[in-house]
């Protein structure tokens, strides 16, 4: 979840370019020395998630956590953790499904206990991406969403077609910002800020409905009910709109990490309730939105689903209110 996303802007490195010898020109009259080569170019770290997690890391389970999530409707299975490779005993947040359920963005870090200005530096941390094959789940393979020897963390991804949303603290830029980039030829690529009107909105994690033309959002902007709200902005003739408030969904708790189905009929976010996240849905029936149950509850959050209406989010998992670790877990659709 963000709470632990939260990190301040960063500044990195690149690979040093050739400088010639003391006393020989620069305007590459004279040629470096055979033996004086160029530096090879910038690659991308090839750290794996469990080369990255600390030797001492004990992996909790649903027989050993003493605070399970707990199901509060009779449409879905017990909550239980999705199965390998996804889970490690490292930290998973931030699930992000596909709608046809056959591929899956899923945020790491090696443990919880790491500090975010760490996080930077460890080859590991970050967005990484696993499709089903026969029913099985493939990978992990990272997504990078920028260059090679350029400093990044990167997470709260949304993936709409081609189009990726995701926020984002790295170097030439202060604070935590929202990005977008575009899937070309094979790989991430054409990474930008987004523009100026939504930063000027303090867009939060966010979701967009399936045309593209809303976009759900949390925020403790001004004007919400308290903490953070749930907000949506339109687009209307390519600009985005002065956000709105989403009043049903917002109370004066935090609510946040919006998701809405494909058909637009279904809205989900996390709510704080007894002093943990919990999952909340409202269902639209002729044009207006219901009053918001509760779905699960104890350290669940962050959901998204698939088109068979699979319900996946994030738990973590904490003892003597110190997080130990977090999984991804998914209650089936009966």
């Amino acid at each position: 979840m963000l709470s632990a996303f939260l990190f301040s802007g960063c500044c990195g490195q690149t690979a040093p370019e050739y400088q010639p010898p003391a006393g020989q020109p620069a305007n590459g009259t004279q040629q470096p020395p055979a033996n004086l080569t160029q530096p090879p170019a910038p690659s991308y770290p090839t750290t794996t998630r469990e080369e990255a997690i600390p030797a001492d890391a004990v992996k909790i389970t649903p027989e050993t956590d003493i605070y399970p999530p707990i199901l509060h409707s009779d449409e879905f299975e017990t909550p239980v953790p999705v199965g390998p490779p996804i889970n490690t005993k490292g930290a998973e947040d931030s699930p992000f499904m596909m709608p046809d359920g056959n591929t899956f963005y899923v945020w790491f870090t090696p443990s919880p206990s790491i500090p975010v200005e760490q996080q930077l530096f460890d080859n590991a941390t970050g967005i990484y991406i696993y499709h089903k094959v026969g029913g099985q789940w493939t990978g992990p393979e990272r997504m990078w969403l920028i260059e090679p020897g350029r400093l990044a963390l990167d997470g709260c991804l949304f993936v709409q077609g081609d189009e990726a949303w995701f926020c984002s603290a790295r170097e030439g830029y202060s604070g935590i910002s929202m990005f977008t980039a575009r899937y070309v030829n094979g790989k991430w690529a054409d990474w930008q800020i987004v523009d100026e009107d939504l930063r000027n909105y303090e867009v939060g994690e966010m979701h967009l409905s399936s045309d593209g033309n809303e976009l759900y959002f949390h925020s403790g902007r001004a004007g919400g009910k308290g903490q953070l709200d749930v907000w949506v902005t339109e687009k209307v003739n390519g600009e985005w709109q002065t956000p709105i408030n989403f009043e049903i969904m917002n109370s004066a708790e935090n609510e946040g990490w919006p998701y809405i189905s494909q058909d637009g009929n279904e809205f989900w976010f996390t709510r704080f309730y007894l002093g943990s996240p919990a999952l909340f849905r409202s269902k639209k029936s002729s044009g207006e939105w219901a009053e918001p149950e509760m779905i699960v509850s104890q350290f669940a959050g962050e959901s998204t689903l698939d088109n068979a209406g699979n319900l996946y989010f994030t738990h973590h998992f904490y003892e003597n209110s110190v997080m130990l670790e977090a999984d991804i877990y998914v209650a089936y659709k009966k």
